[in-house]
């Protein structure tokens, strides 16, 4: 490719394959996390207009509805961000044809997955809320609200779709944008289609849907004007087994091992309300407090992954390495952070989240705060190879990782909190993470073993990207 078509390919883009290691990860990683704190100021905002204006009952509808819609946004992620890897390591490779043929394939699946899952999620929809004791109460309210979402979830695939292309060239200041806009939007109409009009928590599921069309719409737009490179043409539609293939193995792959964590943690729920209200509020604090600190742990993860897959297109092993280092090294600061927060002020920030003064909330959410963030050194390490490993073609150890942590908490459910009671909920994850990291940093040292003859000098990291085997 000329340096022309090069800057053009480039532009509008982050190019992660050149230049400081460190400031590629922190740019990248800035507008994601930014990007997070918003979705927190609106999941706040969200919950109080309902709570506000249709009381305690909705209020509990909604969140009975919480576990489903988080394994639907869950698996859009997982699959979308699988897809951008594939699209990541072209960009890295600096092959536009190859850009376009990934972006077809991805649109073409993506839209197909949209549909089956649909389908599947609505007609699965009752025996979810039945699985998980939705009180007799709130079903109907509930069971409304979810099935307006899941008839429209393809509008969250295709968003997530278009975010991931978009972070796949190295854009996570776009994404954040049309995020800021959307939720603008979804706030503006809770207020008028909850307030103003009888459709009660269906405006609320509403407005949801209209706001994530509305990101989809910006995102074409932004697409068809900055990035030329994704706009494919009906002869790029083509039937490539081995980038299919690639698609779908990376993409389900990575959906699965995010929605196998995500089942893991509706059955640990289930765990944690046989032990009463008490313990039900302390964990909810503890959890809301936990999930604030791993906001940046994700964050420099999802930096980790995009790196990792643009450089591992373009051959620069070495910088790969480099990279995954790097991006611990990150999460290993903000670690000793959370560690220290943990320690000194754990009980203070229950107290603010939650207002209690109940000794027995504190001292629960107390302790599973101060067991939980000092393995954060531990979940640093896990949660970058994991994604850095899926990036690089690596995803049966990944899936198997998941898998462990899934059967671990059908264990606490049946064994360890019915032993240890709340205390065997607080060490779990802690003993998931070791368990997990220990099958990651294997497979990373293989990994690392078998490029070891591409890393050796400059002229060797043009080659062509290359497939590792995921056994």
């Amino acid at each position: 490719m000329n340096a022309a078509a090069k800057s053009n390919l480039k532009k509008n883009a982050g190019n992660m394959t050149e230049g400081s290691i460190l400031g590629c990860l922190l740019t990248f990683a800035f507008p994601i996390l930014i990007g997070n704190i918003f979705q927190q100021l609106y999941n706040v905002v969200d919950t109080a207009v309902v709570g506000n204006v249709l009381g305690d009952n909705a209020l509990a509808s909604i969140g009975a509805a919480a576990p489903i819609y988080s394994l639907v946004v869950s698996f859009a992620n997982g699959i979308t961000n699988g897809f951008a890897v594939i699209i990541a390591r072209a960009f890295g490779a600096d092959k536009e044809d190859e850009i376009r043929k990934s972006v077809a394939l991805t649109f073409v699946l993506t839209a197909v997955l949209s549909v089956i899952f649909m389908a599947g999620s609505l007609l699965l929809l009752n025996p979810l809320l039945n699985f998980l004791e939705t009180p007799a109460t709130i079903i109907k309210e509930t069971k409304q609200y979810l099935f307006i979402i899941l008839a429209f979830s393809v509008a969250t695939m295709f968003y997530n779709m278009f975010a991931g292309m978009l972070r796949a060239i190295g854009n996570s200041r776009a994404p954040l944008y049309f995020l800021v806009i959307a939720m603008i939007i979804n706030v503006l109409l809770d207020i008028i289609l909850v307030k103003y009009t009888p459709l009660g928590v269906a405006g609320a599921a509403c407005a949801t849907v209209i706001a994530q069309l509305m990101s989809v719409v910006l995102c074409i737009v932004y697409i068809y004007k900055k990035c030329p490179m994704f706009i494919f043409r009906p002869k790029d539609v083509v039937w490539d087994g081995r980038l299919i293939g690639e698609l779908l193995s990376t993409g389900l792959s990575m959906g699965l091992m995010i929605v196998v964590v995500s089942i893991g943690s509706v059955a640990l729920q289930r765990a944690v309300n046989s032990l009463g209200e008490q313990t039900i509020a302390a964990h909810t604090a503890a959890r809301k407090i936990d999930d604030i600190f791993m906001l940046p742990l994700g964050t420099i993860t999802m930096a980790a992954s995009t790196f990792t897959s643009q450089n591992f297109g373009a051959g620069k092993m070495e910088r790969v390495k480099k990279g995954i280092i790097t991006s611990i090294l990150i999460d290993f600061v903000w670690s000793a952070f959370a560690c220290l927060c943990s320690v000194f002020g754990s009980g203070l920030m229950v107290q603010l989240l939650s207002g209690t003064k109940d000794p027995v909330v504190l001292n629960c959410a107390t302790n599973y705060i101060r067991i939980n963030l000092p393995f954060f050194f531990v979940l640093s390490i896990l949660l970058v190879l994991r994604s850095s490993l899926q990036s690089v073609g690596r995803k049966l150890i990944p899936v198997i990782g998941s898998i462990v942590e899934l059967i671990a908490k059908f264990l606490a459910v049946i064994v360890i909190v019915p032993m240890f009671g709340y205390m065997g909920v607080c060490f779990l994850e802690p003993v998931i993470w070791i368990l997990s990291a220990m099958l990651v940093c294997v497979e990373y040292v293989r990994f690392v073993r078998a490029n070891r003859q591409f890393c050796c000098d400059e002229e060797k990291s043009k080659t062509k990207p290359r497939t590792v085997s995921s056994l």
